[in-house]
């Protein structure tokens, strides 16, 4: 279900880049709008122009065939909710349906971590090592795991970090980011997520808005 949704909306999505593209070559630009007034500003901009009319009308007919599937798939925040874990982990701000079903169809069974600490490796949310001899270098992330898992964990870390509810973990990404780099501090906060995540799931508990809590075990 997660994977149809996910190709109908990058679909959507590439659809709506290809038309801003087709117009820009005209000195058109769209600019930002809502989705809803998206196809009424792409006939808007290509009225008068009869090849520009017959070069979108068919993308846009396309891009209201996947809007409509989307819609259809709106069931997917009910299936979320018919999973207490679910539930628990949309505690968390920033975490949505998405994540959240995510998260449990890729651990499956959080029995299998010993360890909270374990999940950030096994995502491949943390860097790699290049030890011989005398040298020991940090390289780039590992990008193990579930890589679905990991672009949906950096994308709510994204969320949390730019909208989400003041919280005691919305503070450790912000001094992080002064510190090392929005980059490093949001890698750094899909990790913790990843771990917190785990953590209430084994522990049955919500999110804990204003007390840092260890979660390491």
């Amino acid at each position: 279900m997660l994977n149809a949704r996910k190709a109908v909306q990058q679909g959507f999505i590439t659809l709506e880049m290809s038309l801003r593209g087709l117009l820009r070559n005209f000195g058109l630009k769209v600019g930002t709008i809502s989705r809803s007034r998206f196809e009424q500003r792409i006939r808007e901009l290509a009225a008068g122009n009869p090849m520009l009319v017959a070069a979108t009308q068919p993308m846009l007919r396309a891009r209201a065939a996947l809007r409509r599937e989307l819609a259809g798939l709106r069931h997917v925040r009910q299936l979320a909710h018919d999973y207490p874990v679910c539930l628990r982990q949309m505690s968390m701000p920033g975490i949505g349906v998405v994540v959240a079903l995510t998260y449990r169809s890729a651990i499956v069974d959080p029995g299998r971590f010993t360890s909270s600490k374990k999940v950030g490796p096994w995502v491949g949310l943390t860097p790699s090592r290049n030890q011989s001899g005398e040298r020991d270098i940090s390289g780039g992330l590992t990008k193990a795991g579930d890589v679905n898992l990991r672009r949906a964990l950096c994308q709510a870390a994204t969320v949390m970090m730019h909208r989400g509810r003041a919280t005691w973990l919305r503070t450790w990404a912000a001094k992080l980011a002064r510190r090392r780099g929005t980059k490093r501090a949001m890698v750094a906060l899909a990790r913790r997520i990843a771990v917190i995540q785990h953590r209430m799931w084994k522990d049955d508990t919500d999110f804990r808005f204003d007390t840092p809590v260890l979660y390491a075990g």
